[in-house]
């Protein structure tokens, strides 16, 4: 008996490891513009603060508009604001936007659909063809009806 309940308190404590953040974690950035010669123009080059950089590689949580930019290859943003209001369209900051790697190929969304994913965080400040920050082995969490 007590070995089912030290087993199901050990697993209880792996089961709820994530960190459930909001976009305000995301903040603690600066960015600098870099010319790139490989592209001819400059960049927003990030410098991560220390509280960003303690949730590298750390299962999160997070909540957000979903971005559909090629669905058909399952590549999704998850973004702070709606597509009108995103970082795209000049409404927010490379911050308000997660790159989503995805678990499954098999999971598909629309655009401005509200959900929560959770993943590994990633801070990428090296690879200009991708996010500030990605969301790797993500899955959705749970979706949620949200009008704006």
């Amino acid at each position: 008996m007590y070995r089912l309940i030290i087993a199901a308190l050990l697993f209880s404590n792996f089961a709820f490891s994530q960190t459930e953040i909001s976009w305000k974690h995301l903040e603690d950035v600066e960015f600098s513009d870099v010319y790139i010669d490989e592209v001819e123009e400059f960049v927003l080059f990030p410098y991560f603060g220390p509280s960003v950089r303690e949730l590298e590689g750390e299962e999160i949580i997070l909540s957000g508009y979903i971005l559909a930019l090629n669905p058909d290859e399952g590549y999704y943003i998850l973004s702070k604001g709606p597509f009108a209001s995103c970082f795209f369209c000049g409404g927010g900051g490379p911050e308000s936007v997660v790159e989503l790697n995805l678990k499954s190929d098999k999971d598909y969304f629309v655009m401005d659909e509200f959900v929560t994913m959770k993943g590994v965080l990633k801070l990428n400040d090296d690879d200009i063809y991708h996010c500030n920050y990605i969301l790797q082995n993500a899955e959705l969490s749970r979706r949620e009806l949200k009008v704006f």
